[in-house]
């Protein structure tokens, strides 16, 4: 038999035990409500965010984050079964990156260097650390849980994507709490955040996504 073959009868078993689909959909309602619920009841919105959200920065920070969310989201069903091709929706990953790199370069180009410190350094880069895994910890495994009904080609990879998704999530909604925005806050604090998210995803499917 083909490995091709193979794999078409390996990804045609998983349809027929359990949709991944609704299974995925489910794990990322426990993450909207767990991470809505310690952003409403524990560290709540910033107190300023009716006046805040009109700035730039702000939305940016929002939609930024957002769009990492969903566009690793939209990567979990793919990346969970075997000959589906990634590299459509991996590249499209690749967009938020390029916004945060020009929205980087135009701070450093429109504010003086002698405040480029203080803006990276901001008020909150310690817990900004701190809460970005925490809010990722339920919808992380509540993904990997979901994910476990799937057949990945790279299990490293799969728990790498429920990692980020999970970090993205937990970013989207710490930033309607975060009352730092410059860019470059963004693209060091919450960038260190979510890679240590999407590792611990990426060691954490390595053993559990094996099929």
């Amino acid at each position: 038999m083909k490995t091709d073959d193979l794999i078409r009868l390996l990804a045609a078993d998983v349809h027929v035990r359990e949709p991944l689909g609704p299974a995925i959909a489910r794990a990322l309602g426990v993450g909207v409500v767990v991470c809505a619920a310690l952003l409403v009841f524990d560290i709540h919105l910033r107190h300023d965010l009716a006046t805040a959200i009109m700035l730039p920065r702000v939305a940016f920070k929002i939609l930024l984050t957002l769009s990492i969310a969903v566009l690793a989201i939209g990567l979990l069903e793919r990346v969970g079964r075997p000959g589906v091709p990634l590299a459509t929706a991996e590249r499209l990953l690749l967009l938020p990156l390029a916004a945060i790199v020009i929205a980087v370069g135009l701070e450093l180009a429109l504010t003086p260097a002698a405040s480029w410190g203080a803006r990276l350094v901001g008020r909150n880069a310690g817990w900004c650390l701190f809460y970005i895994p925490v809010f990722s910890a339920v919808p992380l495994a509540a993904i990997l849980t979901a994910m476990r009904r799937s057949a990945p080609e790279s299990p490293t990879l799969a728990g790498a994507v429920a990692g980020l998704s999970a970090a993205g999530m937990a970013a989207a909604f710490y930033a309607w709490h975060c009352p730092d925005d410059s860019p470059l806050f963004l693209a060091t604090w919450y960038t260190i955040a979510g890679a240590a998210v999407t590792g611990v995803g990426a060691l954490l499917g390595r053993r559990l996504l094996v099929w």
